[in-house]
């Protein structure tokens, strides 16, 4: 999947994009029947809402190889391609997980993925489910990305309710199936699910290789290209 020079504006300027693409229906529906299996089974690591529910299995890359099939799927590789280079790892320690969203879970803090805009990366939301108003869809504030460093929380940062930015949020429902590339950097949030049903979706982070660590980072892994090592201390 090329991009066109379009989106390619619309995610630097704003901070997301919808990909055209979608998974295909019989893996979204292999996926979730897997979900489902290691709730039923209990298979660790999981977290769960107040009353018991499970909203969150954790770990998903070690559970089966369709996370990975759905991590590589190659319109999202040639889209993460353009965005952070031909070198691209996949995050271990963020993200990494699937969210159920039920309706007891609450509403989800406006946040930032990472901390500064000097290492960051790309999440992307594969939904399993269609998402929408009513189950709590995922919410952006276009182009905050490229607002400076903001203490957290954000929505009790005195300076951001000055500046009245959380009340520019953007919905955006998706399909299941949909997949939704984020600057990590850019503000959002998830919101409240009211349907009384889950609304299940996967969360992948990715980023470029780190090309002055020097070192692998075991919190990573490679996906595409290789590590390379671009620092001036061997004599360059």
């Amino acid at each position: 999947m090329t991009l066109t020079g379009e989106q390619m504006w619309f995610f630097r300027h704003n901070g997301f994009l919808r990909l055209t693409e979608k998974l295909p229906t019989e893996l979204v529906e292999r996926t979730k029947e897997i979900v489902l299996r290691d709730i039923r089974e209990e298979i660790e690591p999981i977290r769960r809402d107040k009353d018991g529910t499970v909203h969150r299995i954790s770990n998903i890359l070690d559970r089966d190889p369709i996370f990975m099939k759905i991590a590589t799927w190659l319109p999202v590789m040639d889209a993460l391609g353009q965005f952070i280079g031909p070198n691209i790892e996949i995050i271990r320690n963020r993200h990494n997980h699937v969210m159920l969203r039920t309706s007891t879970a609450g509403y989800v803090y406006m946040h930032r993925d990472c901390y500064t805009w000097s290492r960051n990366s790309v999440s992307a939301l594969f939904f399993l489910e269609e998402t929408n108003l009513e189950n709590g869809c995922t919410e952006v504030i276009p182009g905050t990305h490229l607002l400076p460093w903001f203490e957290s929380p954000l929505e009790k940062n005195e300076e951001v309710q000055k500046m009245g930015i959380l009340d520019q949020v953007v919905r955006l429902p998706m399909p299941a199936g949909g997949i939704l590339l984020m600057d990590s950097y850019v503000m959002h949030s998830q919101g409240r699910n009211y349907s009384g049903d889950s609304r299940m979706s996967i969360t992948l982070g990715y980023h470029s290789v780190d090309e002055l660590a020097g070192v692998d980072n075991p919190k990573s892994m490679l996906l595409l290209g290789k590590r390379v090592y671009g620092g001036n201390d061997g004599g360059r």
